[in-house]
């Protein structure tokens, strides 16, 4: 497994670290978590960079990548509501597209095609991220609860708008060659 790989792998085990410093009860767990989150998010870039640099970009990175950042997103979005500060319809509607693309994903291996995440996906992720450091800075009283709403709400705009880009190429996407 290349050092790329590894990276993702480690930045879908901080799930783990970002729920257990979330519910642990320290002073500060909010913050502690949210720069977790923040840290592990950074590693999408620099995966994404060694992949390239390296040469070795693979479809296993390539489909574990996106997973790792949905894992992490949405544990951190979940975390979020269960504080209080998002509401869960939004995080609902966020989740239900990440499952439907990865679905699309999935049916596309199962007939030999990796579907890459798309350029507005990567937006969309990046997207999802600002929301959920957000979110966990309002959860540990950095900011209005307002702030945080509007952030969410561009993020769940862009997550379907993201889906829709999805949806309207998976045609094409699953007719294309079979990955060797």
């Amino acid at each position: 497994m290349s050092l790329a790989d590894q990276l993702t792998v480690a930045r879908a085990a901080a799930v783990v670290v970002v729920i257990v410093l979330f519910h642990s009860g320290l002073e500060h767990a909010e913050y502690l978590a949210t720069a977790v989150f923040v840290a592990a998010m950074a590693t999408d870039q620099v995966d994404g960079w060694l992949a390239r640099r390296q040469g070795k970009s693979s479809a296993l990175g390539s489909v574990l990548d996106p997973v790792a950042d949905k894992i992490l997103v949405v544990a951190m979005l979940i975390m979020v509501v269960g504080a209080g500060v998002f509401p869960a319809w939004m995080v609902a509607l966020i989740v239900a597209r990440e499952f439907l693309v990865s679905g699309l994903r999935l049916a596309a291996i199962e007939r030999g095609v990796v579907i890459p995440a798309r350029d507005l996906a990567k937006l969309k992720t990046w997207v999802q991220a600002i929301a959920a450091t957000v979110g966990g800075l309002v959860a540990a009283g950095a900011w209005n609860d307002d702030v945080a709403w509007w952030t969410l709400l561009v993020a769940l705009v862009f997550t379907w708008v993201s889906g829709i880009d999805y949806a309207r190429a998976a045609p094409g996407l699953l007719r294309s060659t079979p990955a060797s």
